[in-house]
């Protein structure tokens, strides 16, 4: 077994709860990440908006890959959000 393999089997389990944390609370972890990019936002003046926002926005859609993993589906396609 290769470094690789024995690394993947290693996260596996890991994996499997990140994904199962993200179906149970994905609408909490969406918000706090629209309440983290308004605050920076907030915060730099609007001088990085549409960084924060492409941010935010791939953020989100991991978030939504994580959480459709396992039931079954197939996930949303990237940035259709």
């Amino acid at each position: 077994m290769g470094f690789m393999d024995s690394l993947k089997a290693k996260l596996s389990p890991a994996r499997e709860k990140v994904s199962d944390l993200a179906q149970q609370h994905g609408g909490k972890i969406g918000e706090g990440l629209d309440k983290a990019a308004r605050t920076v936002d907030q915060r730099t003046n609007g001088k990085y908006s549409d960084k924060i926002e492409t941010g935010t926005g791939k953020a989100k859609d991991a978030l939504d890959r994580m959480s459709h993993k396992n039931d079954g589906g197939t996930p949303p396609p990237p940035g259709a959000s």
